[in-house]
């Protein structure tokens, strides 16, 4: 059953504007396997975070390096919590994510579906 979803787009132009105005973004937006990428990617992955915090439903709590954007062996992206995330989307009982980014014409997208495991998103068990 879905729990969520969410999708975000950034201007690359913008986003690498604020990344050369501001090099600290990187440390506080990206984890550490995140920071060498070129700024399209960059961008792609920050617009896959703010998808996971919509796909959540919400923010407190949340911090940008916790939502970690990885590659599979095939190249295929994926989501990795950690901290206040993770307890978030485990006490949601998000069970899986499905993530699909792009960048082109100047913007970078990115959609997300958050999914339970059992039951429906939100039900209580008694």
């Amino acid at each position: 059953m879905i729990a969520g979803i969410g999708v975000d787009i950034v201007d690359l132009e913008r986003f690498g504007r604020a990344i050369a105005r501001t090099p600290r973004l990187l440390t506080r937006l990206f984890a550490e396997s995140e920071r060498d990428l070129p700024v399209y990617s960059l961008a792609a992955r920050f617009a896959a975070k703010e998808a996971v915090v919509k796909a959540l439903g919400r923010a407190d709590g949340v911090v940008a390096v916790d939502i970690e954007i990885v590659s599979d062996a095939h190249g295929d992206p994926g989501i990795l919590l950690h901290g206040a995330v993770s307890d978030i989307a485990r006490a949601r009982g998000i069970a899986q994510w499905h993530l699909t980014m792009t960048h082109d014409a100047g913007v970078a997208c990115a959609f997300v579906v958050a999914e339970c495991a059992d039951r429906a998103a939100g039900e209580d068990d008694g």
